[in-house]
């Protein structure tokens, strides 16, 4: 057992903080929000993730986690501490490092005896050398400490099972004690180990983001050139990975992707490569194909409506992806907003994200269910493929509509069923 400290209470910080209790470890999260760390006590989770409140309540019950606004008593017994803060974009599409910064600095001024620093946090690439210096410059007096990176690879939706049978371990440091010290907190998970230099793997969680959000943008510009074509881009894509070489994941075409990785990390990364004299052509285009895509949605109302002024539109799905409630660059904002502009009237429904959507976007009209949701529309967009839309009643669906177009963002559903039910359909890159 190890006392393990996690600042930050976020996707990645709570999870993180919940799973090593749940592996048997002593554990204090630490969070500056007071109101977060009274619902966290209180036993609720301030975010949706299956799995997650159920797993803190069973480790809170057996005493292995605690939450605290108090640094001091936070880092009183503890031996790692687990940096989790958020790195939100900065004007110029950086990583703004302030959260980060504030806690090395309270860290260090905190601090009585030697400890294992770990950046659990999305960095740029040098970052772990700066938080060094900022942790020996801040010291009241000088105590051993050690810096190491650990990027997260935790998908929102399905983060407690990528915890727990993670697909490989990353971690930095330029001493490697230290990293070796870290990765025995993981040893009962028995995933493989990557132990490199900070830079390294602060690059490797960058490069892979960016590589899977590279594989998005591609397949949906073959889903454009598909339309044009006749081709059917999910016919297209199982074809494709098939190949070993290749392989099947992030090729659905659809309205591009979101969330707090994505979006973030692949601007984040073409900054640092512009600011140190490189080009990033490749990632320049996979954000403009990711933005086009959301642009395509509109054109295809419009194809069909011939104006969006007065229309009803409801969005059958908020969040940026299925099983949590974030809607952090989420399409079906711009979207929305792009509707409003052009004074359609917008409405709204996601089983999760309903809170948060008030608040996003509040001039979307939300509704109860998804048969709410259709009730007086004159088309219907599909932007989340949650589960409970799969088997929806669509004949009901249909007759609650003042129009029948229904435009899939997601290619949940076949064109020629969605046809023979009546409505007008349209989805990414089908080949109609």
């Amino acid at each position: 057992m190890s006392n393990i400290t996690v600042i930050g209470t976020g996707y990645v910080g709570l999870v993180t903080g919940v799973g090593f209790a749940d592996l048997g470890n002593q554990v204090c999260c630490l969070d500056i929000d007071e109101s977060k760390v009274a619902m966290l006590r209180a036993g609720k989770s301030p975010i949706y993730e299956p799995g997650l409140e159920e797993m803190m309540l069973r480790n809170v019950q057996a005493n292995r986690i605690t939450f605290t606004t108090d640094y001091a008593a936070a880092l009183e017994k503890a031996e790692f501490v687990f940096i989790a803060v958020g790195t939100p974009e900065g004007v110029d599409g950086e990583a703004d490092l302030k959260y980060v910064g504030q806690a090395a600095k309270t860290v260090a001024e905190t601090m009585k005896h030697p400890l294992v620093v770990v950046n659990k946090s999305t960095v740029p690439v040098g970052t772990g050398d700066w938080v060094a210096d900022i942790i020996r410059t801040n010291q009241v007096e000088p105590i051993d400490f050690a810096v190491v990176s650990n990027p997260e690879f935790l998908r929102e939706g399905s983060a407690i099972i990528d915890f727990t049978s993670p697909d490989r371990i990353v971690l930095g440091s330029l001493n490697r004690d230290a990293a070796n010290k870290v990765a025995e907190l993981y040893l009962s998970l028995r995933s493989p180990i990557i132990i490199t230099d900070l830079r390294t793997a602060e690059m490797i969680k960058y490069a892979s983001n960016a590589f899977l959000a590279t594989r998005i943008s591609f397949i949906n510009e073959i889903a454009n050139i598909c339309e044009q074509l006749g081709a059917d881009v999910k016919e297209v894509a199982t074809g494709m990975g098939k190949d070993k070489r290749i392989g099947h994941y992030f090729l659905d075409a659809g309205v591009g992707y979101g969330g707090s990785c994505f979006p973030k990390d692949v601007k984040a990364l073409a900054h640092m490569a512009i600011t140190h004299g490189t080009h990033p052509q490749l990632l320049k285009a996979v954000m403009d194909i990711n933005h086009y895509q959301r642009t395509q949605v509109g054109q295809k109302l419009r194809d069909i409506l011939g104006k969006l002024k007065g229309q009803v539109v409801g969005l059958l799905g908020l969040a940026f992806k299925p099983n949590t409630d974030d809607m952090r660059e989420s399409p079906a904002v711009e979207i929305a907003r792009m509707l409003i502009r052009e004074h359609a009237i917008v409405k709204g429904y996601d089983p999760a994200a309903m809170a948060v959507a008030a608040k996003i976007i509040p001039d979307v009209k939300l509704a109860k269910d998804p048969y709410d949701l259709a009730d007086g529309c004159d088309a219907l967009i599909l932007l989340t493929e949650w589960n409970e839309f799969k088997h929806l009643d669509m004949p009901r669906l249909k007759s609650l509509m003042r129009q029948a177009i229904f435009i899939d963002g997601r290619n949940l559903y076949q064109p020629e069923t969605m046809r023979n039910y009546g409505f007008t359909y349209r989805g990414i890159g089908r080949g109609y």
